[in-house]
């Protein structure tokens, strides 16, 4: 299993996992927060067209999540993934694509992979994050999310591969020029990790199975990749360079899912 970002922050998300068992492969498109055309751009960098891609899946209705995906599903004929709460909100509910509703903690196998989705606390109708499986490997993604939960933690806990937000850093988003509003939803219980909370996430998981820790979702106004890395590798005990970095234009290359 390997997975691989097209790009992350608030102008636009969208992640490939990808598994093969023997003859077939399977990939999957974890949110499409790029418009069609953007979409089909970063996917050439990866060598691939959309007709690669076996499913969408989405973890919620916020436009730098879901983007192009109800067009996509419709003129690829792709399945489409995602909660019902989340279906309600981008009228994917009524739309004329292959909908697949998805219930937090409910297993479904797509090709070659198991998605896990589980709930999470953030500011949409009924946002979701997942863990992939393809039998012997795991990874975990969890972006989007305000504040951790023992929940998360068992979720995540043993993984060999994690991508987790680190939107901001507390003092950067305190003295920024957001209006407070904002600040306090980006930093609110529903909001977004800061570098710290996703520290502490880290420390509390069983990290021995742990070979990649990418830092997803900064801020370009209110964070940095050295804060992000700092963080991070200070629970790892790595040097900061070893803590990768998912960015906005340019993602992160494939990354194998564990040893071997």
């Amino acid at each position: 299993m390997r997975f691989a970002s097209l790009g992350s922050g608030s102008e636009g998300n969208a992640l490939v996992v990808e598994a093969a068992s023997g003859h077939t492969t399977t990939r999957v498109l974890l949110d499409c927060g790029f418009s069609a055309k953007e979409l089909e751009r970063r996917l050439a960098r990866l060598q691939y067209g959309i007709d690669a891609l076996d499913a969408i899946v989405i973890t919620h209705e916020h436009s730098d999540h879901i983007g192009s995906a109800l067009t996509l599903a419709r003129k690829w004929s792709l399945p489409l993934y995602m909660s019902w709460g989340t279906a309600k909100a981008v009228g994917a509910d009524n739309a004329d694509i292959d909908l697949h509703v998805l219930w937090g903690d409910e297993t479904v196998s797509i090709g070659d992979l198991e998605v896990r989705p589980y709930t999470v606390p953030h500011d949409a109708r009924e946002p979701l994050q997942f863990v992939f499986s393809d039998g012997a490997r795991r990874l975990g993604v969890l972006t989007d999310v305000g504040t951790s939960t023992p929940h998360i933690t068992a979720m995540l806990t043993g993984c060999d591969a994690l991508v987790l937000e680190c939107n901001h850093d507390t003092r950067m988003l305190a003295t920024s020029r957001y209006p407070q509003s904002l600040k306090a939803r980006i930093g609110g219980n529903h909001g977004h990790l800061s570098n710290d909370a996703a520290a502490q996430i880290l420390s509390a998981l069983d990290r021995t199975r742990l070979t990649h820790v990418v830092a997803a979702h900064l801020s370009q106004q209110n964070n940095s990749p050295e804060l992000a890395q700092a963080a991070l590798a200070h629970v790892l005990g790595s040097a900061t360079e070893e803590v990768m970095v998912a960015t906005q234009e340019l993602g992160f290359d494939w990354l194998g899912c564990g040893a071997g």
